[in-house]
């Protein structure tokens, strides 16, 4: 992990609060001359620190959506189960995220559709595929509650100190 100084630091908050901020009033907000700012922006990003920039959109706005919380328990526990699994996953829309998950459960989706229906028959289509899924259990989100880029960087640098 690369040591971050508190220029880095600021920079990623601020970036973190608006990733849509240009370069000079970034510069101003970490109290560094642009050039600095950008170099340092630079570095951030070839480590990986950054990994894009992107805009959170209310798509429900746009068309209706359902959103589904997924819990997956494979048939099989091999290294090739997972790889498998995690693959296909890669390539379905459907899924917006998904994470690996330790305990009784093998992985936690959030996957977004149109209705119900039409998650059922992503589902349908997702078991006929074979990707080694032995059961699964779905809870419809009623509403979101809260929705975060990301976690505070202040919170969990607090607690490294």
């Amino acid at each position: 992990m690369p040591k971050l100084d508190e220029y880095d630091l600021k920079i990623l908050r601020v970036l973190q609060q608006d990733g849509r901020i240009t370069k000079l009033k970034l510069a101003e907000a970490v109290n560094l001359s642009p050039s600095p700012t950008w170099e340092r922006l630079r570095k951030l990003e070839e480590a990986g620190i950054i990994t894009g920039y992107s805009a959170r959109l209310d798509v429900r706005k746009i068309a209706p959506i359902t959103t589904v919380m997924v819990e997956v328990v494979l048939k099989r526990h091999q290294r090739e189960d997972f790889e498998h699994f995690e693959s296909a996953i890669q390539k379905m829309p459907e899924v917006v995220e998904c994470m690996a998950t330790g305990g009784g459960l093998d992985y936690m989706m959030r996957v977004v559709t149109t209705d119900v229906d039409s998650y059922q028959r992503f589902m349908d289509r997702l078991l006929e595929s074979d990707i080694g899924i032995d059961r699964y259990f779905s809870y419809i989100v009623t509403k979101p509650v809260k929705k975060s880029a990301g976690p505070s960087l202040d919170a969990l640098l607090e607690k490294l100190s």
